[in-house]
């Protein structure tokens, strides 16, 4: 993740090349797959607040209890598997800030707060970071454009820009810190860097041209909240951290960090990144995101929180993660293995990694 532009779960250096690509032919709205995919799922569009609020305080839970086992672990083996289990819990923690971006505001009452008292500010990833920012990407007529904060076209980069993405995940962590602890204390005092801060150190994005309006109304009351909360926390953890040793703090940022690199992964086989900057329908946009749908346990490790249907979720934004398994079953029964539905799945990380990077080699 990058703190070039945007402190980003996805981050990449804007010094990533563009390269020219084949003119694609443009897909047509597939309007019978659009129409089944709203009409099939009706009754399970609501979400079950017992369902979000036992996932994301067991995962938070596991994720903090694992973090201390690796802090007091007695032998080096044992603080990489407690480490390994805590990345994995919070990793699928944070990612229901995903989730607080689509659900209505009075379908969970109170989980916007308890996610960031919980998760956000701990981790330094408040709401903030994404609300407002990701729901650009699935406005109709910016997903894959130059408007677009969430999409680069990765499989049209040169091949060295993929480990470039993967690597500056390892950053996020203490570059969230150095945020909160020194730089947004900081911008209360010099308007400027405030400014810049908010525009590019305060999204959850890839693109690196993306610069973020300034809040307003209700939302910038909630940013200052946001903001006020992980700057007292950043600056207790330094503060601590000089008081009673960095041990704890350096794990935690490893932790993270492994949590960040797992996001990067993920985000890298979300979509097939084959888009130039053309306005795209809400077909296409499918077509370029990515199922990764069972029999597969795997895939609910490294895109938990009903990523893995990341396709499916582009169709129907607004569908509760626990109820996305239910809504594929469903269109996979009406569609078959054949059509347009069906085109959106893929295997698993890796030969989609390996589509990717193939795309990368073959375009000059």
């Amino acid at each position: 993740m990058s703190l070039h532009q945007s402190l980003s779960p996805s981050g990449v250096s804007q010094s990533v090349s563009r390269v020219s690509a084949p003119a694609r032919v443009a897909i047509a709205d597939d309007k019978e797959m659009l129409r089944a995919a709203v009409e099939l799922t009706r009754d399970i569009a609501v979400a079950r607040p017992a369902i979000y609020w036992t996932d994301m305080l067991g995962s938070a839970f596991l994720g903090y209890a694992a973090l201390a086992g690796a802090i007091v672990a007695s032998s080096p083996a044992l603080a990489v598997f407690f480490g390994l289990v805590s990345a994995l819990a919070l990793y699928r923690a944070m990612l229901f800030i995903h989730e607080l971006t689509h659900i209505h505001r009075n379908a969970l009452p109170g989980f916007r707060l308890g996610w960031n008292l919980l998760v956000g500010i701990p981790l330094l990833t408040p709401s903030l970071m994404y609300e407002g920012v990701h729901q650009l990407h699935h406005a109709r007529t910016r997903y894959g454009t130059s408007e677009d904060p969430e999409y680069l076209p990765l499989a049209l980069m040169k091949p060295w820009s993929l480990p470039i993405f993967l690597i500056t995940a390892i950053l996020l962590p203490p570059a969230l810190l150095v945020r909160s602890a020194v730089l947004v204390p900081l911008g209360a005092v010099f308007p400027p860097l405030r400014k810049l801060v908010w525009e590019r150190l305060s999204s959850l994005s890839i693109n690196p041209a993306f610069r973020r309006r300034p809040p307003e109304g209700e939302f910038a009351r909630m940013v200052f909240w946001q903001e006020l909360g992980a700057s007292i926390w950043a600056l207790a953890l330094v503060a601590s951290s000089f008081a009673f040793g960095w041990r704890p703090l350096v794990i935690a940022l490893a932790v993270v960090s492994v949590a960040a690199v797992l996001n990067q992964l993920r985000t890298l086989v979300a979509h097939l990144w084959e888009n130039e900057g053309e306005a795209m329908t809400v077909t296409a946009q499918y077509l370029d995101s990515v199922n990764v749908p069972p029999p597969g346990p795997v895939p609910a490790l490294w895109a938990p929180v009903g990523l893995r249907y990341h396709a499916l979720h582009h169709l129907l934004p607004s569908m509760p993660y626990h109820s996305l398994a239910e809504a594929h079953r469903r269109l996979t029964t009406h569609f078959g293995t054949e059509g347009t539905y069906a085109k959106a799945h893929h295997p698993g990380l890796l030969p989609l990694v390996g589509r990717i990077a193939r795309s990368t080699m073959r375009v000059r």
